[in-house]
């Protein structure tokens, strides 16, 4: 059976070996050599075991010793243990573990045994880590591109806490700046055209219908109090981009003229309008999504708490700033960017860079030790100088990690969907969502690398066949309390303990199989969290289900044997804990039937 620490597998080899690497002598492999990482993996082919590691090797490098010998030697000195039937040395000096009979059915116990638990590790130590992750601009409704990264952060933080790190999940509302000038100037205009005014809308405005109806509230807020006439907006304003001008400078005149002709106050309560309003509404979005934030940082509140100037004047004081025609920048060079930043204009404003140290300034002083972001594969380029700015105010450069995720393409009928939030032309989440539904977005977003373009393939999504992961997945799931069902309507009881007495009975190639996979689980839940890949995790319970649904055509779990009926429904409840578990981690519904 499993020892009694309870260590899965793999990890239960490591500690074996790090026990043995501790007892050598000194003349076998000296103290100062002894930093190297213990790495177990599994092997490929079963004439090698179970699991190897190839630490005999790196060791003999770092002692300059031969690695066959210090693997004999790590081998003399290796623990007993129950689960470990032989060790070989093979080739260079890998050294070969092979597993005890007993040791891959114990797993099945284990599993039963932790239920929830199971796959959960402590290689997080407790270590705070900030994800920032979705941070749209709140300008309008969330979009299918939001959509993944939504599904992307909220399961790499469910599994950051599965491995044992402390995790906040924070969204950034950029609620400062120029884009929300733009939305405040656009539900105006809205509003004009509510209160009866006929005017030609900027190119560069947001032209969603959510804007129309957030002038509506608007003008039941307001009346036509801040009704001006559509001739004093555009009068003697530079041509929009459809009469040959630059649409860049045409709004930023009509967000000027809006504020003179209204009054700074009244702009600020229609941009405050349109911003709450769009932000509840993402709020909603992401709630129905499965995804929520422990904190809603806002942008503006750098400013309004003086966290912006702090950041500037701590830079100050290090010496990590200049003035050049009139502006004042960082030597964002002096740490690996490309070029200098501007972080205060030549008219004395504070530019979007300057923000973003000041927030990274504030998640180190909230005491966060790992700072994850995940932008979209278009922000590439503020890496470096994002870095450089944590750096400049002695941050640590490796408490800094960046996540790029890939554009999607929605594919619906064959054609591919276009998305734009200015033209106000864009698929939404709640769209999608509400085709395909949440357990299919949430799984179909994340099976694929972050770092791979996704096209998003409707007709698949909303499949049910055994080519649609997600239906295949929970599928083998309800299979499970299907045969628990068929269980009870026979009359008949599941006896845990008698299926464990009677576990070596599982004998038959497709149990051997399906045991070896559950017992994978922790090592992938490890891996993924350790590689932000929740895609890792998607093709295990794929592969799971493929080895239980195999298992089930193959064999009737119901028998007249009560061991070996035990054993095998086990071993069933064994799997669906796990597709459970796994599931959850996603953001997937497990269900009881199909």
């Amino acid at each position: 059976m499993f020892n009694v620490h309870g260590f899965a597998l793999k990890s239960l080899i490591e500690t074996l070996l790090k026990q043995a690497l501790a007892a050598l002598p000194e003349d076998v492999v000296p103290a100062a050599a002894r930093g190297v990482n213990v790495e177990v993996e599994r092997t490929r082919d079963a004439q090698h075991g179970d699991f190897a590691s190839n630490i005999a090797m790196r060791l003999g490098k770092a002692a300059r010793q031969n690695p066959r010998e210090i693997a004999a030697a790590l081998r003399a000195a290796l623990p007993r243990n129950e689960s470990i039937a032989k060790v070989e040395i093979a080739g260079a000096g890998f050294i070969n573990f092979f597993l005890a009979e007993g040791a891959l059915h114990g797993e099945i116990g284990r599993v039963l045994a932790q239920v929830r638990d199971y796959g959960k590790s402590r290689i997080g130590a407790g270590r705070t880590v900030l994800v920032e992750f979705v941070s749209a601009n709140p300008t309008g409704p969330l979009h299918v591109g939001h959509g993944r990264h939504a599904a992307y952060g909220a399961t790499v933080a469910n599994l950051l806490e599965a491995v044992g790190y402390r995790v906040q999940r924070e969204y950034y509302v950029n609620d400062a700046g120029r884009q929300m000038e733009i939305l405040a100037a656009s539900t105006w205009l809205r509003y004009l055209e509510r209160c009866g005014e006929r005017l030609a809308f900027p190119a560069n405005g947001y032209r969603g219908a959510y804007i129309v109806s957030i002038a509506g509230q608007l003008f039941a807020a307001e009346g036509t109090s801040l009704r001006r006439s559509a001739s004093d907006v555009f009068k003697d304003l530079p041509p929009d981009e459809a009469q040959g001008g630059d649409k860049d400078v045409f709004i930023d005149e009509v967000i000027a003229r809006a504020r003179a002709l209204i009054g700074d106050a009244a702009f600020r309560r229609v941009l405050d309008l349109a911003l709450h309003g769009i932000l509840a509404d993402i709020r909603e979005d992401l709630a129905e999504f499965g995804v929520a934030f422990d904190r809603w940082f806002s942008e503006r509140s750098l400013s309004d708490s003086g966290s912006v100037d702090r950041a500037i004047a701590a830079l100050k004081s290090a010496e990590r700033v200049y003035l050049k025609d009139g502006a004042l920048w960082f030597k964002s060079t002096d740490y690996g960017d490309e070029k200098d930043r501007v972080i205060v204009r030549e008219n004395g404003a504070k530019t979007y860079f300057a923000s973003d140290i000041a927030y990274i300034f504030n998640k180190r002083e909230r005491g966060f030790e790992h700072l994850l972001y995940i932008w979209g594969a278009d922000h590439h380029g503020y890496i470096a100088r994002l870095r450089a700015g944590l750096m400049a105010l002695g941050g640590p450069a490796d408490c800094f990690e960046v996540r790029l995720v890939q554009f999607v393409s929605l594919f619906r009928g064959g054609e591919k969907a276009q998305m734009s939030t200015r033209s106000g032309e864009f698929v939404t989440l709640r769209d999608l969502r509400k085709e395909v539904g949440n357990d299919a977005a949430r799984l179909f977003y994340v099976m694929r690398s972050n770092d791979q373009h996704l096209d998003f393939d409707l007709q698949l999504a909303t499949a049910r066949s055994n080519e649609n992961p997600v239906y295949y997945i929970q599928y083998a799931h309800a299979r499970v309390a299907s045969v628990m069902r068929q269980l009870r309507e026979r009359g008949l009881q599941h006896d845990p303990a008698r299926g464990l007495g009677a576990v070596r009975m599982l004998a038959e190639p497709q149990e051997l199989q399906l045991i070896k996979t559950l017992s994978v689980f922790p090592e992938i839940i490890d891996q993924s969290a350790a590689q932000r890949a929740p895609h890792t995790l998607v093709h295990y319970l794929r592969d799971l289900a493929n080895d239980f649904h195999t298992y089930y055509s193959a064999h009737q779990f119901i028998v007249e044997d009560p061991g070996l009926r035990n054993a095998r429904l086990n071993l069933a409840l064994a799997t669906q804990t796990v597709i459970r578990n796994g599931l959850e981690l996603l953001g997937v519904s497990a269900p009881e039937t199909m």
